[in-house]
């Protein structure tokens, strides 16, 4: 590797909007996120699938590939 063109490797601070903190290494001392792992909702186990269901059934009941159609 070539000296002196590579930017310095530091421990940054990552602050999510959330208000959650952890250390990581970057090329940045401080990192700011709108969401992480503990507000997710995907890894926080509150994602909520209704609303593509819903889509779906809209789809198939306006397209007559429902049992209620047939």
């Amino acid at each position: 590797m070539k000296k002196n063109i590579h930017p310095e490797y530091v421990e940054a601070t990552v602050t999510c909007a959330c208000g959650n903190t952890f250390k990581t290494k970057s090329t940045k001392k401080e990192i700011n996120v709108e969401v992480c792992s503990a507000c997710h909702p995907f890894y926080t186990g509150t994602q909520n699938n209704n609303t593509r269901r819903g889509q779906v059934d809209k789809f198939n009941k306006k397209y007559g590939f429902t049992k209620e159609a047939k």
